[in-house]
């Protein structure tokens, strides 16, 4: 089954008449590419678990959760409407760092891999602020190899720090708010990675760059 016939949306949903509430739910977005178009360094098995599966589970965690939460509301339950919370968080990251995380991502005859165009403003900060892409590659894979369990790590434009780049990391599905505008995203869970790295993430790492959309980061770094 083609990637692509996975359709995003947010659609309005009533709850029951009683509460005479109106929630939005989440879907899967759709990807740009097949299951198999980042192979050799991600694998088809892994791209279609990973969407079909963790993915659309914290799709489905995020929609129960807010519909849980704004029927506790509604009922004026306020002890669940506080436990839901962790609920939200939990599925929203999850669903928020997918979504980030599949657009990153590029076959290589989509450009996978390409770096930033030398007279960009993004490539020129990255020079300035890394010395090189290597460099900033190097250090994201040093703080993926830090992440204790499992996480996430994030290349940001810290908008109330001048633009600057950061490699920040997240625990779990914890994702970057506020002025952290997430340009490029990597899943550290086993997921992503354990059914071709196995045990080996380092070189999940290593492998990874060579599917990572800079074009897209760029769009990132320049409308943000």
């Amino acid at each position: 089954m083609l990637a692509s016939t996975f359709k995003a949306a947010v659609r309005p949903s009533r709850l029951s008449s009683s509460i005479g509430a109106v929630r939005t739910k989440v879907s899967l977005p759709d990807l740009d590419w097949d299951f198999g178009a980042l192979e050799p360094h991600i694998s088809s098995k892994i791209n279609e678990i990973h969407y079909t599966k963790h993915h659309q589970t914290y799709v489905t965690g995020y929609n129960q959760a807010i519909e849980q939460h704004a029927e506790a509301k509604a009922k004026g339950e306020v002890k669940k409407t506080i436990e839901l919370q962790n609920a939200i968080k939990f599925h929203g990251g999850g669903y928020t760092n997918h979504c980030l995380f599949w657009k990153n991502l590029a076959p290589e005859k989509q450009g996978g891999g390409e770096p930033p165009a030398a007279e960009s403003e993004f490539a020129k900060k990255i020079t300035e602020q890394f010395g090189s892409l290597d460099n900033l590659k190097a250090l994201t894979n040093s703080k993926l190899a830090g992440i204790q369990g499992s996480g996430w790590a994030f290349i940001v434009k810290n908008k109330e720090n001048g633009g600057q780049l950061e490699v920040v990391t997240t625990a779990n599905q914890d994702t970057v708010t506020g002025p952290l505008v997430p340009l490029v995203a990597i899943d550290a869970w086993e997921h992503a990675y354990y059914l071709q790295y196995q045990n080996v993430k380092a070189d999940y790492f290593k492998a990874i760059w060579n599917v990572i959309s800079w074009k897209e980061a760029e769009k990132r770094y320049t409308v943000n």
